[in-house]
């Protein structure tokens, strides 16, 4: 996390994210930016983060689930629609 003042840390409402690391695809620290304002997220170890921060990721994460989701919606679909052809 970027060093700030010690005053303005204090009034900022800190919370706790643990970010899920493997050492593949989910190895690098996450890069959270808010209003050119922004921090490096480690991976697999709870760190308390501005709570906007802690937001971003979670709508993130959301958004990741949403697209997969779709993408498998319309994978079924292509396969629904190949399989008319081959009979």
């Amino acid at each position: 996390m970027a060093n700030k003042n010690p005053e303005t840390a204090k009034k900022e409402n800190l919370v706790s994210v643990n970010l899920f690391k493997d050492n593949k695809d989910y190895k690098d620290d996450v890069f959270v930016c808010i209003n050119g304002k922004n921090m490096l997220v480690k991976r697999g170890v709870e760190v308390k983060i501005p709570e906007a921060y802690a937001k971003v990721l979670a709508q993130s994460m959301k958004q990741d689930v949403a697209t997969a989701a779709l993408m498998d919606t319309k994978q079924d679909e292509y396969r629904a629609e190949t399989e008319r052809y081959d009979r």
